[in-house]
């Protein structure tokens, strides 16, 4: 006969011996072992786990919860996009949109507006508004370049001089239209007392307004909205031209918010009647007549210079065009624009300025006694000036007593780009530079000497 007692006694002394025995089999395993079995990512959750806000908190009250949000670091990833796939080429670009257009038998959309027909009438329109004192500026969705262009061929260089400038090229700049424009016989017979955007858009001014028969000057601006000619000076500069009733202006926008560069008198300024006199103050307008040139056609020719794998490269010219300037500059610099130097320049010391000016005084010397013309951001290192040469002349100054000083100055624009500095060839030590171009870089100093007086 069985006791289930005995029965239940002997079982559990022997699941005391199988125990026993795991115990002493566990004891025989290293330490360390069980601490390398232990997986990484085990120990990382856990250890976010005791660091996360509130891990603790028994009863969570509003104010642990916002706390809590508040506190958790957010997690992202460092895949970029833009960093893992290359930037395409123009090249690329168009033979991606040629056979994507081609596979997929696409039909232009184009407007009945820019028919064959109802184009000549447009253009006949343009031409007699424009003679009546009217500039033209084009608006709507898609690209007006090559309509425009076509309007220039047929139609303005029929009757006068054409001048075309593509303002959305990165290295576009006011001293490019200006110095196209004197290009036309009898512009440069008045000389100058310097070269300044002013000077230049003065002298166009005068030459168009003489009395005496002149032919009239077309201006053809594609996007008068981009960077270069937003600028306060750019813009005084074209109010000028723009109200000269021998000159003519045809010029497209397309940002959303580009209807605010120009004010309500500029706007609705008026050239004076052909033959009048010329005021002895010159007014400043547009005159502008609105139009709305909605093609539908792609901006493949305004896009050429751009990132196109990059919403933030569609301003920068893309990690590719910067790449390639770093590279042929020698230096970790990038270009920087007029506007950005006068920011950085507008909150240094009194000294840092006075040795910015230096700097872009010596380089400019340097450039005018090389006699080189057209230089652009990546051939400045060659008008570079010594740092030995720089600090003897800043100690002379009273700009910087010693070396500590002036590194201590020169840290500033270092970290901003707007002084670089490399390795001269042949020995010749560290050489510093501005990487402006001369024209830019005389405005920028222009500006400071205004800010002294």
């Amino acid at each position: 006969m069985r006791h289930f007692g005995d029965d239940n006694e002997t079982s559990s002394e022997g699941e005391e011996e199988e125990v026993e025995e795991e115990v002493e089999e566990e004891s025989d395993i290293d330490p360390d072992d069980v601490f390398e079995a232990t997986t990484p990512s085990r120990r990382k959750r856990k250890q976010d786990d005791d660091e996360l806000p509130g891990a603790n908190i028994i009863v969570e009250t509003a104010f642990d919860a916002y706390f809590k949000h508040h506190g958790t670091r957010p997690r992202t990833s460092a895949n970029v996009f833009s960093s893992l796939i290359p930037p395409l080429t123009a090249e690329e670009y168009a033979e991606a949109i040629e056979s994507a257009s081609n596979g997929l038998s696409l039909k232009t959309i184009q407007p009945s507006i820019l028919t064959e027909s109802s184009r000549e009438m447009l253009f006949v329109r343009f031409m007699r508004e424009l003679e009546e004192g009217f500039n033209l500026l084009m608006y709507g969705f898609g690209s007006k370049r090559r309509v425009l262009n076509q309007f220039a061929t047929d139609y303005c260089s029929k009757h006068g001089h054409v001048v075309v400038a593509n303002g959305f090229q990165p290295e576009f700049t006011l001293k490019d239209l200006l110095s196209s424009i004197e290009r036309i016989p009898g512009v440069l017979n008045t000389e100058l007392s310097s070269t300044t955007p002013e000077t230049q858009s003065k002298r166009i001014y005068d030459f168009f307004a003489a009395s005496g028969p002149r032919r009239a000057l077309y201006l053809i601006i594609h996007n008068i909205d981009a960077a270069p000619l937003r600028a306060p000076k750019a813009k005084s500069c074209l109010a000028l031209l723009a109200l000269n009733p021998r000159i003519h202006i045809v010029a497209s926008i397309d940002h959303i918010n580009a209807p605010l560069l120009f004010s309500t008198s500029e706007s609705a300024a008026r050239k004076l009647e052909k033959g009048a006199p010329p005021p002895a103050v010159p007014r400043r307008g547009f005159a502008w007549l609105w139009h709305d040139l909605t093609t539908l056609a792609p901006y493949d020719f305004e896009l050429a210079f751009v990132d196109r794998t990059s919403i933030s490269g569609a301003h920068g010219g893309g990690p590719r065009k910067k790449t390639d300037a770093l590279a042929a500059q020698g230096s970790g610099a990038a270009t920087i624009t007029e506007t950005a130097a006068l920011h950085v320049l507008a909150s240094v010391t009194q000294k840092a300025k006075k040795l910015f000016t230096l700097i872009g005084t010596k380089q400019l010397e340097i450039i005018e006694a090389s006699g080189v013309e057209g230089v652009g951001e990546r051939d400045l290192q060659q008008f570079g000036i010594g740092y030995d040469i720089l600090f003897t002349i800043a100690r002379d100054d009273f700009i910087a007593t010693n070396d500590t000083a002036m590194r201590s100055l020169l840290a500033e624009f270092r970290d901003h780009g707007l002084v670089v500095s490399a390795q001269g060839t042949a020995g010749a030590g560290e050489v510093m530079w501005i990487p402006l171009r001369k024209e830019r870089l005389v405005g920028v100093l222009s500006s400071l000497s205004q800010e002294d007086a």
